[in-house]
């Protein structure tokens, strides 16, 4: 079992930047990649971006503007937003896959809202 906590959501003026953060707890040893999704208002939740063994993986809608980068120490995937659109406006969430220890298990966070103002 792991427990996922972003922070870092919040409202910020076209053109600004964010950065998004997620805590892991639990049995992070059995991590093997982590991510971030998000879900606009009438659409479903979509890939934003996933990092596994120092491999990185982006949407062709932030490729370029995000990156997604890790703190082993610390169990933190972190998602720097920049060049921000209002069409980034959503809930992210945080992603946890555990491949590690038998079996196959996803997690997620509980969001954090991204507004993003034009």
């Amino acid at each position: 079992q792991v427990q996922l906590v972003e922070s870092g959501g919040g409202l910020v003026q076209a053109g600004g930047s964010l950065r998004l953060s997620c805590v892991a707890s639990g049995d992070t040893f059995c991590i093997s990649a982590m991510g971030w999704y998000h879900q606009a208002p009438g659409k479903e939740r979509e890939l934003v971006a996933t990092i596994s063994s120092g491999n990185t993986n982006y949407a062709d809608s932030v490729k370029g503007r995000f990156t997604i980068s890790g703190d082993n120490a610390k169990n933190t995937v972190y998602l720097q937003m920049s060049s921000l659109k209002p069409e980034d406006t959503a809930v992210y969430y945080c992603y946890a896959h555990l491949g590690w220890c038998g079996g196959l298990y996803d997690y997620w966070g509980q969001g954090t809202q991204v507004t993003v103002s034009s």
